[in-house]
Protein backbone atom coordinates (compact mmCIF):
# COMPACT_ATOMS: atom_id res chain seq x y z
CA UNK A 1 0.00 0.00 0.00
CA UNK A 2 1.22 3.46 -0.60
CA UNK A 3 0.34 6.84 0.40
CA UNK A 4 -1.81 8.73 -1.87
CA UNK A 5 -4.54 11.62 -2.10
CA UNK A 6 -7.64 12.91 -4.11
CA UNK A 7 -7.48 16.73 -5.41
CA UNK A 8 -10.71 17.89 -5.79
CA UNK A 9 -11.09 18.89 -1.51
CA UNK A 10 -8.93 22.28 -2.62
CA UNK A 11 -9.03 24.27 -5.14
CA UNK A 12 -5.47 25.07 -6.63
CA UNK A 13 -2.97 25.08 -9.21
CA UNK A 14 -1.69 21.23 -10.12
CA UNK A 15 1.85 22.34 -9.32
CA UNK A 16 1.00 23.53 -5.86
CA UNK A 17 -0.34 20.22 -4.84
CA UNK A 18 2.58 17.76 -6.05
CA UNK A 19 5.12 20.00 -4.49
CA UNK A 20 3.02 19.66 -1.34
CA UNK A 21 2.22 16.19 -1.49
CA UNK A 22 6.15 15.46 -2.54
CA UNK A 23 7.37 17.37 0.43
CA UNK A 24 4.96 15.38 2.73
CA UNK A 25 6.12 11.89 1.17
CA UNK A 26 3.00 11.11 -0.44
CA UNK A 27 3.93 8.67 -3.82
CA UNK A 28 0.77 8.84 -5.75
CA UNK A 29 -2.66 10.97 -6.55
CA UNK A 30 -6.22 10.20 -7.84
CA UNK A 31 -7.08 13.12 -9.76
CA UNK A 32 -10.06 14.55 -9.91
CA UNK A 33 -12.57 13.75 -12.69
CA UNK A 34 -12.45 17.10 -14.92
CA UNK A 35 -10.11 16.19 -17.54
CA UNK A 36 -10.40 19.57 -18.82
CA UNK A 37 -8.53 20.88 -16.00
CA UNK A 38 -5.53 18.32 -16.03
CA UNK A 39 -4.41 18.82 -19.84
CA UNK A 40 -2.13 15.15 -20.45
CA UNK A 41 1.08 16.59 -22.11
CA UNK A 42 1.57 19.27 -18.93
CA UNK A 43 -0.03 16.88 -16.33
CA UNK A 44 2.58 14.26 -16.59
CA UNK A 45 5.35 16.49 -16.84
CA UNK A 46 4.23 17.97 -13.63
CA UNK A 47 3.95 14.56 -12.15
CA UNK A 48 7.55 13.42 -13.33
CA UNK A 49 8.77 16.34 -12.14
CA UNK A 50 7.57 15.95 -8.15
CA UNK A 51 8.36 12.27 -8.30
CA UNK A 52 4.27 11.75 -7.89
CA UNK A 53 2.28 8.90 -10.08
CA UNK A 54 -1.03 9.11 -11.38
CA UNK A 55 -2.95 6.22 -9.20
CA UNK A 56 -5.50 6.82 -10.79
CA UNK A 57 -8.76 9.10 -11.21
CA UNK A 58 -12.41 9.16 -9.11
CA UNK A 59 -15.67 10.94 -10.72
CA UNK A 60 -16.98 13.84 -9.66
CA UNK A 61 -20.75 13.07 -9.97
CA UNK A 62 -21.93 17.09 -10.13
CA UNK A 63 -24.80 19.48 -12.19
CA UNK A 64 -26.19 17.17 -14.82
CA UNK A 65 -23.63 14.09 -13.90
CA UNK A 66 -25.63 11.14 -13.57
CA UNK A 67 -26.35 7.48 -14.54
CA UNK A 68 -29.44 6.72 -13.67
CA UNK A 69 -30.82 9.78 -14.67
CA UNK A 70 -34.35 10.04 -16.33
CA UNK A 71 -33.49 11.65 -19.36
CA UNK A 72 -31.72 9.47 -21.89
CA UNK A 73 -29.16 11.97 -23.43
CA UNK A 74 -28.17 13.20 -19.98
CA UNK A 75 -27.46 9.83 -19.31
CA UNK A 76 -25.91 9.50 -22.48
CA UNK A 77 -23.32 12.40 -21.70
CA UNK A 78 -22.78 10.79 -18.53
CA UNK A 79 -21.31 8.09 -20.16
CA UNK A 80 -19.24 9.59 -22.20
CA UNK A 81 -18.09 11.83 -19.03
CA UNK A 82 -16.83 8.48 -17.34
CA UNK A 83 -14.99 7.59 -20.58
CA UNK A 84 -13.12 10.79 -20.36
CA UNK A 85 -12.23 10.44 -17.02
CA UNK A 86 -11.37 6.65 -17.49
CA UNK A 87 -9.08 7.54 -20.84
CA UNK A 88 -7.14 10.54 -18.23
CA UNK A 89 -6.19 8.12 -15.79
CA UNK A 90 -4.68 5.47 -18.89
CA UNK A 91 -2.56 8.37 -20.36
CA UNK A 92 -1.47 9.21 -17.05
CA UNK A 93 -0.32 5.72 -16.37
CA UNK A 94 -3.11 5.55 -14.16
CA UNK A 95 -4.56 2.26 -12.72
CA UNK A 96 -8.21 2.72 -11.78
CA UNK A 97 -11.14 4.59 -11.81
CA UNK A 98 -13.19 4.83 -8.79
CA UNK A 99 -17.05 5.72 -10.33
CA UNK A 100 -19.92 6.86 -8.06
CA UNK A 101 -23.18 6.27 -10.46
CA UNK A 102 -25.68 9.17 -9.63
CA UNK A 103 -25.36 12.71 -8.72
CA UNK A 104 -23.82 13.46 -5.30
CA UNK A 105 -26.56 15.27 -3.47
CA UNK A 106 -29.34 13.62 -4.93
CA UNK A 107 -31.12 11.53 -2.34
CA UNK A 108 -35.11 11.94 -4.29
CA UNK A 109 -35.55 9.39 -6.87
CA UNK A 110 -35.86 10.14 -10.51
CA UNK A 111 -37.97 7.03 -11.40
CA UNK A 112 -38.48 3.75 -10.51
CA UNK A 113 -35.76 1.22 -8.94
CA UNK A 114 -36.33 -1.18 -11.63
CA UNK A 115 -35.41 1.66 -13.87
CA UNK A 116 -32.76 3.45 -11.65
CA UNK A 117 -30.91 -0.35 -11.80
CA UNK A 118 -31.00 -0.78 -15.59
CA UNK A 119 -29.78 1.94 -16.17
CA UNK A 120 -27.05 1.69 -13.98
CA UNK A 121 -26.12 -1.34 -15.20
CA UNK A 122 -26.26 -0.50 -18.58
CA UNK A 123 -24.24 2.90 -18.59
CA UNK A 124 -21.65 1.02 -16.40
CA UNK A 125 -21.58 -1.90 -18.81
CA UNK A 126 -20.30 0.43 -20.98
CA UNK A 127 -17.80 2.25 -19.66
CA UNK A 128 -16.13 -0.93 -18.03
CA UNK A 129 -15.69 -2.77 -21.40
CA UNK A 130 -14.46 0.77 -22.08
CA UNK A 131 -11.61 0.55 -19.28
CA UNK A 132 -10.78 -3.37 -19.68
CA UNK A 133 -9.79 -2.12 -23.37
CA UNK A 134 -7.35 0.46 -21.90
CA UNK A 135 -5.99 -1.91 -19.04
CA UNK A 136 -8.17 0.41 -15.93
CA UNK A 137 -9.75 -1.37 -13.36
CA UNK A 138 -12.89 0.17 -12.05
CA UNK A 139 -14.18 0.89 -8.82
CA UNK A 140 -17.94 1.58 -7.62
CA UNK A 141 -18.18 3.80 -4.85
CA UNK A 142 -20.87 3.50 -1.95
CA UNK A 143 -22.04 6.67 -0.20
CA UNK A 144 -23.87 7.07 2.71
CA UNK A 145 -28.05 7.88 2.28
CA UNK A 146 -27.50 11.62 2.62
CA UNK A 147 -25.31 11.76 -0.52
CA UNK A 148 -27.20 9.23 -2.97
CA UNK A 149 -30.06 7.46 -2.42
CA UNK A 150 -29.03 4.81 -4.83
CA UNK A 151 -25.69 2.77 -3.48
CA UNK A 152 -25.17 2.87 0.41
CA UNK A 153 -23.77 -0.44 0.71
CA UNK A 154 -21.04 -2.99 -0.24
CA UNK A 155 -23.72 -5.56 -0.78
CA UNK A 156 -25.17 -3.71 -3.16
CA UNK A 157 -22.48 -2.47 -4.72
CA UNK A 158 -21.29 -6.10 -5.14
CA UNK A 159 -24.58 -7.01 -6.80
CA UNK A 160 -24.29 -4.35 -9.34
CA UNK A 161 -20.53 -5.04 -10.22
CA UNK A 162 -21.66 -8.44 -10.75
CA UNK A 163 -24.12 -7.39 -13.03
CA UNK A 164 -21.87 -4.98 -15.03
CA UNK A 165 -18.88 -7.95 -15.16
CA UNK A 166 -15.59 -7.03 -16.51
CA UNK A 167 -13.88 -7.33 -13.50
CA UNK A 168 -15.71 -4.54 -12.00
CA UNK A 169 -14.61 -4.17 -8.16
CA UNK A 170 -15.51 -1.79 -5.56
CA UNK A 171 -13.89 1.82 -4.08
CA UNK A 172 -14.38 0.63 -0.36
CA UNK A 173 -14.71 4.58 1.95
CA UNK A 174 -14.95 3.53 5.70
CA UNK A 175 -16.19 7.12 6.24
CA UNK A 176 -19.24 5.94 4.55
CA UNK A 177 -19.77 2.59 5.07
CA UNK A 178 -19.25 2.80 8.90
CA UNK A 179 -22.75 4.57 8.99
CA UNK A 180 -24.00 1.87 6.51
CA UNK A 181 -22.51 -1.59 6.90
CA UNK A 182 -23.91 -3.57 10.30
CA UNK A 183 -20.32 -4.67 10.27
CA UNK A 184 -18.25 -2.68 8.47
CA UNK A 185 -14.80 -5.30 8.96
CA UNK A 186 -17.11 -8.06 7.44
CA UNK A 187 -17.68 -6.06 4.46
CA UNK A 188 -14.44 -5.46 4.10
CA UNK A 189 -13.51 -9.31 4.24
CA UNK A 190 -15.99 -9.74 1.59
CA UNK A 191 -15.82 -7.63 -0.44
CA UNK A 192 -12.00 -8.88 -0.07
CA UNK A 193 -9.57 -8.20 -3.97
CA UNK A 194 -12.48 -6.88 -5.73
CA UNK A 195 -11.58 -3.61 -3.81
CA UNK A 196 -9.51 -1.81 -6.16
CA UNK A 197 -9.88 1.92 -4.28
CA UNK A 198 -9.48 2.70 -0.89
CA UNK A 199 -10.22 6.01 0.31
CA UNK A 200 -9.22 7.35 3.63
CA UNK A 201 -10.82 10.36 6.18
CA UNK A 202 -11.93 9.37 9.90
CA UNK A 203 -15.12 8.71 11.00
CA UNK A 204 -16.24 12.41 10.96
CA UNK A 205 -14.66 12.73 7.89
CA UNK A 206 -11.47 14.66 9.67
CA UNK A 207 -7.93 13.49 9.05
CA UNK A 208 -7.15 9.74 9.41
CA UNK A 209 -6.46 9.75 13.93
CA UNK A 210 -8.32 12.94 14.34
CA UNK A 211 -11.82 10.47 14.70
CA UNK A 212 -12.54 7.13 16.25
CA UNK A 213 -11.80 4.92 13.99
CA UNK A 214 -9.64 1.63 14.67
CA UNK A 215 -6.78 2.55 12.13
CA UNK A 216 -4.62 -0.90 13.18
CA UNK A 217 -7.21 -2.74 12.36
CA UNK A 218 -8.61 -0.90 9.34
CA UNK A 219 -5.24 -1.64 7.82
CA UNK A 220 -4.55 -5.42 9.55
CA UNK A 221 -7.88 -6.10 7.19
CA UNK A 222 -6.72 -4.60 4.14
CA UNK A 223 -4.08 -6.43 4.24
CA UNK A 224 -5.29 -9.45 5.27
CA UNK A 225 -7.57 -9.55 1.99
CA UNK A 226 -4.60 -8.49 -0.14
CA UNK A 227 -5.19 -5.36 -1.11
CA UNK A 228 -2.15 -3.22 -2.31
CA UNK A 229 -3.21 0.27 -4.06
CA UNK A 230 -3.80 3.58 -2.95
CA UNK A 231 -4.97 4.98 -0.02
CA UNK A 232 -6.46 7.90 -1.06
CA UNK A 233 -6.49 10.89 1.35
CA UNK A 234 -10.11 12.51 0.89
CA UNK A 235 -11.14 13.99 3.99
CA UNK A 236 -13.49 17.02 3.95
CA UNK A 237 -14.24 18.16 7.66
CA UNK A 238 -17.06 19.98 8.63
CA UNK A 239 -16.77 24.08 9.31
CA UNK A 240 -16.37 25.06 12.81
CA UNK A 241 -19.00 28.61 12.60
CA UNK A 242 -18.78 29.16 16.21
CA UNK A 243 -16.24 31.06 18.97
CA UNK A 244 -15.05 27.35 19.82
CA UNK A 245 -13.33 27.15 15.99
CA UNK A 246 -12.60 30.91 16.29
CA UNK A 247 -15.99 31.33 13.78
CA UNK A 248 -13.66 29.49 11.04
CA UNK A 249 -10.86 32.27 10.38
CA UNK A 250 -8.27 29.16 10.59
CA UNK A 251 -10.39 26.67 8.60
CA UNK A 252 -11.27 28.66 5.25
CA UNK A 253 -9.26 30.65 3.12
CA UNK A 254 -9.35 33.98 3.91
CA UNK A 255 -8.55 35.17 0.20
CA UNK A 256 -10.79 35.22 -3.37
CA UNK A 257 -10.41 31.85 -5.02
CA UNK A 258 -11.24 31.42 -8.78
CA UNK A 259 -13.66 28.15 -8.53
CA UNK A 260 -16.62 27.19 -10.37
CA UNK A 261 -19.64 27.25 -9.45
CA UNK A 262 -20.64 23.85 -9.54
CA UNK A 263 -17.21 22.60 -7.89
CA UNK A 264 -18.21 25.13 -4.88
CA UNK A 265 -21.43 23.94 -4.66
CA UNK A 266 -20.11 19.95 -4.55
CA UNK A 267 -17.51 20.89 -1.43
CA UNK A 268 -20.52 22.70 0.13
CA UNK A 269 -22.98 19.70 -0.23
CA UNK A 270 -19.71 17.87 1.27
CA UNK A 271 -20.88 19.94 4.40
CA UNK A 272 -17.65 21.90 4.41
CA UNK A 273 -16.10 24.44 1.99
CA UNK A 274 -12.92 25.92 0.58
CA UNK A 275 -10.06 25.17 3.35
CA UNK A 276 -7.26 27.53 3.79
CA UNK A 277 -3.78 26.24 2.45
CA UNK A 278 -2.35 25.91 6.42
CA UNK A 279 -5.39 24.28 7.54
CA UNK A 280 -5.33 21.33 4.54
CA UNK A 281 -1.20 21.26 4.56
CA UNK A 282 -2.13 19.90 8.23
CA UNK A 283 -4.92 17.80 7.17
CA UNK A 284 -2.79 16.10 4.51
CA UNK A 285 0.35 16.21 7.45
CA UNK A 286 -1.82 14.18 10.28
CA UNK A 287 -3.14 11.71 7.26
CA UNK A 288 0.09 10.96 6.62
CA UNK A 289 1.50 10.62 9.95
CA UNK A 290 -1.34 7.88 10.88
CA UNK A 291 -1.47 5.81 7.70
CA UNK A 292 3.22 5.95 7.29
CA UNK A 293 3.55 3.13 9.43
CA UNK A 294 1.77 1.08 7.02
CA UNK A 295 3.11 2.20 4.07
CA UNK A 296 5.99 -0.27 3.61
CA UNK A 297 6.33 -3.78 1.90
CA UNK A 298 4.59 -6.52 2.91
CA UNK A 299 6.72 -8.34 4.78
CA UNK A 300 7.51 -5.17 7.20
CA UNK A 301 3.70 -4.83 7.76
CA UNK A 302 3.43 -6.56 10.67
CA UNK A 303 6.42 -5.02 12.36
CA UNK A 304 4.67 -1.78 11.48
CA UNK A 305 1.70 -2.65 13.20
CA UNK A 306 2.93 -3.50 16.18
CA UNK A 307 5.08 -0.63 16.50
CA UNK A 308 1.48 1.67 16.13
CA UNK A 309 0.02 -0.31 18.23
CA UNK A 310 3.17 0.09 21.23
CA UNK A 311 2.58 3.59 20.45
CA UNK A 312 -1.47 3.59 20.88
CA UNK A 313 -0.84 1.87 24.14
CA UNK A 314 1.65 4.31 25.30
CA UNK A 315 -1.05 7.37 25.07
Amino acid sequence: MHLSSHTWMRPEPLERTLERLSRLGYASVELAGEPSAYPIRETGKLLRRYNIRCWGTVTIQQGSRDLIASDPQQRRDTIQYIKDVISMSAELGGQITTIVPGRVGKIVPSSTPENEWNWAVEGLREVAAFARDLNIRIGLEPLNRFETHFLNRTDQALALADEVGFDCGIAFDPFHLALEEKDMFAAMRTCGSRIVDFHVSDNNRHAAGDGSFDWLKIMSVLSEVGYDGGLAVEFMPPIDRTPVGKFAKEQLEADPIDIPADQLQFIIDHGSGVLSEGYYTMLLERSAETLRPFVTSSTDHCQAAQMLADQQGME
